[in-house]
């Protein structure tokens, strides 16, 4: 039984990632950890002005999308 538990917590645990990923979820974890990598004094921006950011960059270049 606890194989199974293994296999389906896996699955869950990868079908987790994958929304989080193609969401965008993880933009703001991959941009924390790249400040950290590079420039540890640096100011980190907190997620909603990263968010702010992010979007006003997308309005600034518009690119063909489904929305």
């Amino acid at each position: 039984m606890s194989a199974v538990r293994g296999v389906v917590g896996r699955a869950v645990a990868g079908v987790w990632w994958y929304l989080r990923e193609v969401s965008g979820e993880t933009a703001y974890d991959r941009y924390v950890e790249h400040c950290r990598r590079h420039d540890a004094a640096a100011r980190v921006l907190s997620r909603r002005e990263f968010e702010r950011r992010r979007q006003d960059d997308r309005d600034r270049t518009p690119q063909q999308r489904c929305c």
